[in-house]
């Protein structure tokens, strides 16, 4: 039986389109791939973040796929990046800074107040066992949580809630971190954070800058400690009550 020419043709032509592509996906990859490390390097290791678990997550997680495709050739850079309903996707060396902080163990299960695009999520995710995370905006928690679903980040939770009350059902957490300014630490979630467990909050006005802050629960109690002058935006819901 003969082959057409057609048939030759695309016997031919499909394994160098595949080619083509597959190398075209490869140098874009490859791309994203050395601005990370160029971030890591540069922004992250050279102001003082030392954890090696902590530096290899930063060059892993694509944190291009957590902003709009139009802020894609800006998601290395050291800054934040609008995600929308007038929020933020964090400064990387902060996001780095944070985590780094609450000393995480693969054990841990950590509570995130302010899921914003989910990149703070899949970095905690990359290290802890279990991540629950809370946002106050249903159209940003619908979103993340399809964001999260198809990177394979399934040891996330996201719900749709106000995050000043925690998570009850899940408590008690080893760690908890909160990415919206506060001008206190909300009591639920301090009753909610294991004795030993380690709690991070942007504190002090909601306006204009805050520190960031490092409180350690012991006997009930919270031991604090201020890190570093950060601008947040600030947490709403419940928070703007009281």
């Amino acid at each position: 039986m003969g082959i057409s020419s057609k048939t030759l043709l695309w016997i031919f032509v499909f394994p160098l389109f595949s080619l083509l592509f597959f190398l075209t996906f490869s140098a874009a990859q490859d791309q994203y791939a050395l601005k990370r490390q160029q971030m890591v390097e540069q922004d992250i290791k050279a102001r003082g973040v030392k954890a090696p678990v902590v530096l290899g997550v930063m060059g892993k997680v694509p944190r291009h796929l957590f902003v709009d495709a139009s802020y894609r050739e800006r998601a290395y850079g050291d800054h934040p990046l609008p995600i929308g309903e007038g929020q933020t996707i964090s400064q990387p060396y902060v996001v780095a800074l944070m985590t780094e902080a609450l000393v995480l163990r693969h054990e841990d299960r950590v509570l995130e107040i302010g899921t914003g695009s989910g990149y703070q999520a899949a970095v905690l995710a990359e290290i802890v066992r279990e991540v629950y995370t809370i946002e106050i905006r249903k159209n940003l928690a619908q979103r993340v949580e399809l964001t999260l679903k198809e990177l394979g980040y399934n040891n996330v939770h996201v719900k749709y809630g106000d995050g000043y009350f925690g998570w009850e059902d899940q408590a008690p957490f080893d760690a908890i971190i909160i990415t919206a300014a506060a001008n206190h630490i909300p009591p639920p979630l301090i009753k909610q954070l294991k004795e030993g467990g380690r709690l991070i909050v942007p504190l002090g006005s909601t306006v204009y800058f805050q520190t960031l802050t490092l409180a350690t629960k012991r006997r009930g109690e919270l031991d604090v400690v201020q890190l570093s002058p950060v601008a947040f935006v600030p947490m709403t819901g419940e928070m703007q009550k009281r």
